[in-house]
């Protein structure tokens, strides 16, 4: 192997609190603010009832965070899921979870970004629409080699991006409250069919997701033991205050049916305020926006790929570190080779004409493409059922090791155990059914890659490389 690479991660504490805060927030407050708000508010009676979703979707994320902190405090390894399901499940359980991330969710949402970007780059730079796949590509592609170049770089890169959002977003806001003046003309598209509160749910908290990635560096962060659940609370309560003011800030300027009716609510609100510039800002915002989210699942996927190339032969080149750069070099590249792959299926009539190939060859109907527009639905639809099955397995698992792990001292516990547990694992319940239905066919996209997952499973076997004090949950 190349000179400076182990097959164990050197995992050093390299992030410290605001960081691991920096990286919840950017990969959190992605894209979906700007898009899902019609589609929340067109699916409930009131806009009271659109604003209640938001609030319900921010509680429901700190009760889940709850969760997730006293996991990764007490389980303190790279590879957050993972490490918690092959725990309470045994190894198949957290490679299938491992799988999925790189076959679907991850890769999945990275592809979700990416395409946004390349959307409002295509705007911003006067481009051909053609070239809107090939800015995303580029993103991609760029942010991973920043990556690979180690955990100083991708952090910095994180931490500039995630302030230069938040700055923006706040001049959305201020904008909003208090210089949007009376709602505007707004170009009408017709709303969805009657009002649907678990679909805006299902939109809701997908735009909250992504805050559990940051399980995935719990190794290399700094008193990892109090600063991630410092770093879950304090992501969440940042994430909840901004998503909460941006839609009062639409509502205030646009009203509940302009809101309904936007198709770009935020350029919507600083049109009034700042005329034609408002398009220009809202892009460049956008694009800063999708590239912080991009980088930060970048960044957290490919140490969720260490951990497992750690433990399992087959995948061995996954975990090889480069000691000098504190990186998973081949990790980073793998995880983007298999974005590329993604965005080139789903974001191209030639990707989607060959999958159609695929389903016709073993007798199934191929899915139905044109129920999604842009592959922004399409990758949502898909992906939302998968992550939500995960996350409901990884909510038992708290009560699962619990029992299992009872010697084990924590730290940090769940305050008020069991309630907000039950109310996690309710939750995910919920949205996995909601999740299901909004896909329909949608799903059988992830089928074939999902269930390759079992013959290479057998085929690798898992690598007993950990030692007795890792075994345990310790560090």
């Amino acid at each position: 192997m190349p000179s400076g690479e182990k097959n164990t991660g050197p995992v050093k504490p390299r992030l410290g609190l605001w960081d691991t805060v920096s990286i919840i927030v950017g990969i959190v407050i992605g894209v979906s603010i700007f898009k899902a708000p019609p589609l929340i508010f067109a699916n409930v009676a009131t806009p009271w009832h659109g604003l209640l979703a938001w609030v319900l979707g921010g509680m429901l994320a700190l009760v889940g965070a709850f969760c997730y902190a006293e996991l990764a405090a007490t389980y303190p390894r790279a590879g957050g899921d993972y490490i918690y399901l092959s725990r309470a499940y045994g190894p198949a359980v957290g490679f299938f979870f491992a799988w999925a991330q790189i076959v679907a969710v991850l890769t999945g949402s990275l592809c979700v970004m990416a395409y946004v970007f390349a959307d409002y780059a295509v705007e911003f730079f006067s481009a051909s629409a053609e070239n809107a796949v090939g800015f995303a590509a580029a993103a991609v592609v760029v942010l991973t080699l920043l990556n690979c170049s180690g955990m100083v770089a991708g952090r910095t890169a994180q931490n500039i991006l995630t302030v230069a959002k938040v700055l923006g977003l706040s001049g959305v806001v201020i904008s909003g409250i208090f210089w949007g003046g009376a709602p505007g003309p707004l170009e009408v598209r017709q709303p969805m069919s009657g009002p649907g509160f678990g679909l805006a749910m299902v939109f809701v908290l997908y735009t909250y997701g992504g805050w559990n990635d940051a399980a995935f560096v719990t190794a290399e962060i700094h008193d990892t033991r109090r600063n991630i659940p410092r770093a879950l609370l304090l992501g969440i309560g940042v994430i909840f205050l901004l998503y909460l003011l941006i839609n009062v800030a639409y509502l205030k300027s646009l009203g509940f049916e302009g809101l309904r009716n936007s198709t770009t609510p935020a350029a919507d609100v600083l049109k009034l305020s700042m005329g034609k510039g408002a398009s220009q800002f809202v892009s460049l915002l956008v694009m800063i926006s999708a590239l912080g989210a991009i980088n930060g699942m970048i960044l957290t996927g490919s140490r969720l790929y260490a951990a497992v190339g750690a433990e399992h032969q087959m995948f061995s080149l996954l975990g090889r570190w480069n000691e000098r750069l504190g990186a998973p070099v081949w990790s980073c590249l793998i995880q983007a080779a298999m974005a590329l792959l993604l965005l080139f299926a789903v974001g191209t009539e030639t990707g989607r004409s060959a999958i159609d190939g695929c389903f016709r060859t073993v007798a199934v109907a191929p899915p139905s493409w044109e129920n999604f527009s842009g592959g922004f639905e399409r990758l949502i639809a898909g992906i939302a059922p998968v992550f939500w099955f995960f996350f409901l397995l990884t909510g038992i698992s708290l009560f699962v090791l619990r029992k299992k792990d009872r010697d084990i001292p924590r730290v940090y516990k769940v305050p008020a155990f069991p309630i907000p547990p039950l109310l996690f694992c309710g939750m995910c319940i919920y949205m996995l059914w909601s999740a299901v239905a909004y896909a329909g066919t949608m799903t059988l996209v992830w089928i074939l890659p999902l269930l390759a997952a079992l013959p290479l499973y057998v085929i690798g076997r898992h690598r007993p490389t950990r030692n007795k004090t890792e075994q345990q949950g310790r560090p």
